[in-house]
């Protein structure tokens, strides 16, 4: 289903006019992702015209957690993803199926994007700190994936050898929601939309904020497949000068002059769209910014990081190259990284 938030025909139509480009003329695309904060980007620059200004026709095809999305990409099912970056990413770009071309949203303190989450009864019972994790089981949508690297990094600060959790993979953050309610499992690592009603609630208590606790994670990235790199350069170009629209846009409404969280005058706009988007009440979003770079920049060394982190538990089958990776045709890098 193609998504048009508030675009009428008309202003689609002097869009096209202003940049040349007849309706008819424009190209479409398909962009994997999920109803997710973590990726504004893309519906921000759908609903504002954005994609439309560089000719395309951009519609979002949804996935409910991160490897599917790479897959698709990878087999051609979508044209660009954008995604947590798992290790089959990682699998898939390291056989030169994939290549990343932007970020997405990156762990900050004070932008609530990722949560560890404790049931009532695990937290009845004493687990309240990260540290507490072990000898528990914790819930993450899939093995491989960035809510388990999250967690990984989270264990190695507070000393917990992850060896003792117990990781179950339940595929959905949905399952893992009805888990922790169920008290099925003790803990859970999830995006904060779905989390927030919860914590607001009570049904859940929050152990861990990922942006506060380990910042500095590149969680998601947009990405296409190595063909479309390779044949369609100019699609790709107009696909970021979009994106990265989109990009500045969220970052200027959410973020202060020195990198804070803090919300700006596009701030109620956005909040409006992205409630649609993503299915959250407005409150909850508010709550649940990620932090994204206004450039769409990559952090390069920690890509690399998250590459020998995946090899290191045997989850990336190969080598990957994360120089080969990170397609400089197309790619901002972070300076200094």
């Amino acid at each position: 289903m193609k998504i048009r938030f508030g675009l009428t025909v008309a202003a689609i139509a002097l869009t096209a006019a202003l940049s040349g480009i007849t309706p008819a003329q424009a190209e479409s695309i398909k962009v994997g992702l999920s109803k997710l904060l973590s990726y504004p980007a893309t519906p921000i620059a759908i609903e504002r015209g954005y994609f439309k200004e560089q000719g395309i026709d951009a519609e979002m095809v949804y996935f409910d957690s991160a490897q599917p999305v790479a897959v698709a990409v990878a087999s051609g099912g979508v044209d660009f993803g954008v995604s947590g970056l798992s290790a089959a990413f990682y699998t898939l770009a390291g056989q030169g199926q994939l290549r990343m071309i932007a970020a997405s949203g990156y762990e900050e303190p004070g932008f609530y994007n990722i949560v560890l989450l404790t049931s009532l009864k695990a937290w009845n019972a004493g687990l309240k700190t990260p540290k507490d994790i072990a000898n528990h089981s914790v819930a993450v949508t899939q093995l491989g994936t960035s809510l388990q690297l999250n967690l990984g990094r989270i264990a190695e600060k507070f000393g917990v050898d992850l060896k003792t959790v117990d990781i179950k993979a339940l595929q959905s953050n949905t399952n893992v929601v009805s888990s922790l309610l169920g008290g099925t499992v003790d803990a859970g690592i999830i995006p904060a939309s779905p989390a927030l009603a919860l914590i607001e609630k009570g049904d859940v208590k929050v152990v861990s904020w990922v942006g506060d606790d380990v910042p500095g994670n590149t969680g998601s990235a947009a990405y296409t497949g190595t063909k479309t790199a390779n044949d369609r350069g100019d699609l790709v170009k107009r696909f970021l000068v979009a994106y990265r629209k989109g990009a500045k846009d969220f970052h200027n409404a959410f973020t202060g002059p020195n990198g804070e969280r803090k919300d700006g005058p596009d701030a109620p706009a956005l909040l409006e769209l992205l409630s649609k988007f993503s299915g959250t009440a407005i409150p909850d979003i508010e709550k649940a910014t990620p932090y994204v770079d206004e450039q769409a920049r990559i952090d390069v060394k920690e890509i690399k990081s998250q590459i020998a982190w995946y090899t290191a538990q045997g989850q990336i089958k190969g080598a990957v190259n994360a120089d080969e990776l990170i397609d400089s045709r197309y790619a901002i890098p972070l300076p200094g990284k």
